[in-house]
Order: C-alpha cells, then structure tokens, then sequence
C-alpha cells in the first residue's frame, strides 16, 4: 500500500496530539494496555474524560504540562493506505521540532482553535509548511463544540487563513471543521455540523493524491554503499546500493556516473534479491551497471540528459537548530547532502527572516536557535545537488558541528551562489 507523511503544526493547546489521538483510536490503531494505560492516568487526575493527547506525549514532562516538547511518530494503517505521522510542538522555543518533523511529510495538518482563530503560530508553521514545500496543507478548525459548531465562525477562519495563504506557495489546501475531543469529522461524519458537506479528514488523508508531488523525471540514485560479495558462486558480481529519489529506473537505461561523467547501462535491478522491472521514488534498491566503473558512495546515477547542478558555492536557506552556538559568516562546519559529506564555510549571511511578518532583517549579524536565514556556503569538494523546489532530497542538507558531531542546522538549496 502507498504510504503517507503527514505532520500536525499550530498553535499550544489548539488540541493537535487530541486529534491524533482520536484518529488512532477511531482507526482502532491503539493497543489494549495503551488505552488501558491513559484511563488510569484519567482516573487518577480525576479528569471528566479520557485524554487521547496523553498517546502522544512520551515524555513525562509532556504528561505533567499537558504540551508538547519533542517531535512524536506514529504508524498505523488502513484497509487503503499506511500512515506515518509526526505530532510537532506548539511553542515558539520548539519550532525547530516543528521543521524536523514536518522537512520529510506529503502533508501538512494545522490546527486552529476555533474560539482563538489564527494566532501567531499559525502563521508561523503555515509559512514554514511553506518553505519546506509541504505539497499539501489541511487546515482542521478545531473545537468547533466549543463555539456551537456555528458555520460562521468556521467560514471566518477559513476566508481569514485563504487570503493569508495567498502570500505563500501553497499548491493544495483544504479546510475541515472537527472536534477532536468528541470525533466529529475526523473518522466519521459528525451529524451536528450538517452544514459542512466535505470529507472526513480520514477519508481525505486515505484519498490525497501524492505521487505527483514526486519528480518522476529526472532520475537521481545518490550511491550509498557498493555489494561486492566474495563467493565463487558470484565471482563477478558487484552492485550499488541508495534510495532513488527521482526519475525511474529500468534494465536497459542509459545512465551518467558523477562526478566521473562516464556513461554506462543498467543492467539489472534487485530488491531483496528479486529483480525488479522497474523502480521509481522512494524505493531503495540495489543497482547493477553493464560496464566495470570506479563507482562508489557518494557518487549519483543520474539520465545523460538531465544531470544534477554540480557545484562548490551553494545559495540556501538555512534553519538554525542549535542553542549552544550561532551561526554567522566565516563559521566552518560539516555538510552532509544525500551521500556525499564536504566541509564548508559560510561566505555571506544575507539575511535572518522574521518568520511571523516575512520581513527581511539585513542588518542581522547571526542565527539563533529557531531562526531563518538565507546564506551562501562554499563547500571543499563539488556537490551533486537540484534545487530544492525541484527535488526536496537532493536540495536539503544538514550541517555539522565538528567539535561535537552534533546536527546544528538544516538548509534547501535555492541554488548556485550568484
């Protein structure tokens, strides 16, 4: 079955891990001792009703505060499609969760309070959605027992949330009015919002078309590792192992090695020791080539005809995650694209972006925990990258501090620094 990312994003308390909850439970996704786990935390609070938010929240400062710190996954699935989801915190201190969470999702699902309306938040992981080219965006109106499930308000926030959208690039947005708490329009249609004529949110996350969002084109085969197996019974064979992240493969296919430029033919594809076809994105697979070449990890296959962007000075969008150092020009790091890892230094910093007004600040000297910012970057070794609003894979990347290993920023390639 077709598997689905999908992210929650929005403000605190607009009921983001209730809704996911619910869609668990109702999904009937919850093993017995889970559900038999949270009534006895309800029992002991002497809380009025079963909280679903607490299947979410594994961190016992979560439970304690009732919020949401660190990013949680979840898998279920149903009878049409597998589900892979990422319940991100609220906060302003951890949108960075939020980016991890949603950098990876098909879709992107915002909560909003419908007694509070968009807030700061909204806007806030709305934007990011954005820039992370989320393909699709559910904006769910939460809450709506709480306002006499009246149509207008849900109408407001939804004409409120269009025009702000027009500002972003935003492909796909559909709007839901639910009540998490109760189950109405999550997996059933609720009987006390007649008014509202549209899918359940089940039914539209089981439906949403999302193999167009991936680039079936141009076709990119990062190399992660190299089979070379020493057995007289396969004394000549050798195959490259990565995810395909674009395009399709088959037997028979003309493909570039680089950094090399050499050509070669596909001669065989296998998954798990069976031969495949064909492949197309995100399969991960072994790949034999016709001709004996000195391929190895971090080279790509790609078509001769539509190679990836090879270059040393990248144009990028930067989200800064560490609070233990900043970022500004002249930093030097580690930087890890697909495969291939490099050094680099930050030649510019040209601006950190005011996430809630979109305002440039170019008089910004450095990036704090949370910050965006556009920058360019000069690597020590060409990389093999797209443009991020091509190929969301080949056109991110995670940098490195070298003193402590630790993961202190994300970027999306814009493209070659001018």
């Amino acid at each position: 079955m077709e598997l689905l990312r999908f992210a929650t994003a929005g403000a605190v308390d607009d009921g983001k891990s209730t809704l996911i909850g619910r869609l668990l439970h109702d999904t009937r996704s919850i093993l017995e001792d889970q559900l038999a786990a949270v009534e006895r935390t309800r029992r002991a609070r002497g809380d009025e009703y079963v909280n679903l938010a607490l299947l979410l929240d594994g961190l016992r400062a979560e439970r304690e505060q009732g919020i949401t710190i660190d990013v949680a996954h979840r898998y279920f699935a149903t009878a049409r499609r597998q589900f892979i989801l990422a319940d991100t915190p609220g906060h302003l201190q951890y949108t960075r969760n939020m980016v991890t969470g949603a950098s990876t999702a098909d879709l992107a699902l915002i909560l909003v309070d419908a007694r509070k309306g968009l807030q700061e938040q909204t806007r806030r992981h709305a934007f990011l959605a954005s820039l992370l080219r989320v393909p699709h965006l559910v904006l769910c109106v939460n809450k709506m027992d709480l306002v006499g499930f009246d149509e207008a308000v849900f109408e407001a926030i939804r004409e409120e949330f269009r025009r702000f959208s027009m500002k972003l690039e935003v492909t796909d947005l559909t709007f839901i009015p639910v009540c998490a708490l109760d189950g109405d329009n999550v997996a059933r249609r609720s009987e006390r919002m007649p008014w509202y004529q549209g899918a359940t949110l089940l039914h539209h996350l089981e439906h949403v078309h999302i193999a167009s969002a991936r680039d079936l084109i141009h076709v990119r085969f990062p190399v992660q590792g190299v089979i070379r197996p020493m057995s007289t019974r396969l004394p000549d064979y050798r195959a490259y192992t990565g995810q395909l992240l674009g395009g399709v493969l088959r037997p028979g296919d003309e493909v570039l090695v680089l950094p090399s430029g050499l050509t070669t033919r596909v001669r065989a594809l296998e998954l798990a020791g069976r031969s495949l076809p064909e492949a197309f994105p995100p399969m991960s697979l072994s790949v034999q080539l016709e001709d004996a070449l000195d391929v190895g990890r971090g080279d790509m296959l790609s078509r001769p005809g539509n190679p990836p962007r090879v270059g040393q000075d990248l144009d990028a969008m930067v989200c800064w995650l560490s609070e233990a150092r900043t970022l500004e020009a002249g930093a030097r790091l580690a930087l890890k694209l697909t495969t291939r890892a490099a050094r680099t230094v930050v030649k510019r910093l040209h601006y950190r972006l005011d996430v809630n007004t979109l305002h440039r600040d170019e008089d910004g000297a450095r990036l704090a925990c949370n910050d965006i910012g556009r920058v360019t970057l000069r690597t020590t070794v060409p990389l093999l990258y797209d443009e991020y609003r091509r190929n969301r894979h080949t056109g991110s990347f995670i940098l490195i501090d070298e003193a402590t290993n630790a993961t202190v920023g994300a970027g999306m390639i814009n493209g070659p620094a001018l």
